[in-house]
């Protein structure tokens, strides 16, 4: 049986202006590990946010994150986080929308916010720096989430 969904092809009835606009949209308020941990190394400024319980984040999350459960933040926020600098949330991985939730909640409170599209997971899958109980530390890079590569600092995409 042959699909007649209009997702079912390549073909498109978007112009190109329509898609340059779609996709701009999606980078204003999406990131990525590789594109965060550049941040990071480069000195950005801004707030990364483990949105996660706090057993998850005890089990390890991204070094340099701060931990504020999606249920915290109106509560939080405003006393914790400084006004005026960028937040980058995350949860646990692509198949949760804890930081659609989580980023959702900042940007009511005024602040300006994007997800870290992959979560946690991709953030260790591809290798950057894990804190946990024990310190920080990396894993070994997925071939299937990235090139494996001394520093783990970006796929080049």
């Amino acid at each position: 049986m042959t699909s007649t969904l209009p997702h079912a092809t390549a073909q498109t009835d978007a112009s190109p202006i329509q898609a340059a606009e779609f996709f701009g949209r999606r980078l204003r308020f999406e990131t990525d590990a590789s594109d965060v941990y550049t941040a990071q190394q480069a000195g950005e400024a801004f707030v990364l946010l483990d949105s996660r319980s706090e057993a998850a984040w005890a089990q390890g999350h991204a070094a340099g994150a701060i931990h504020m459960p999606t249920r915290e933040i109106a509560e939080r926020a405003q006393r914790e986080l400084p006004g005026g600098v960028p937040v980058v949330v995350y949860c646990w991985s692509p198949g949760c929308n804890g930081g659609v939730k989580a980023a959702l909640e900042l940007s009511l409170l005024g602040y300006s916010v994007k997800e870290m599209i992959g979560g946690f997971e991709y953030w260790a899958r591809e290798g950057y720096p894990i804190e946990d109980g024990s310190g920080v530390h990396r894993r070994e890079v997925d071939p299937l989430t990235g090139p494996r590569r001394a520093s783990a600092a970006s796929c080049a995409c």
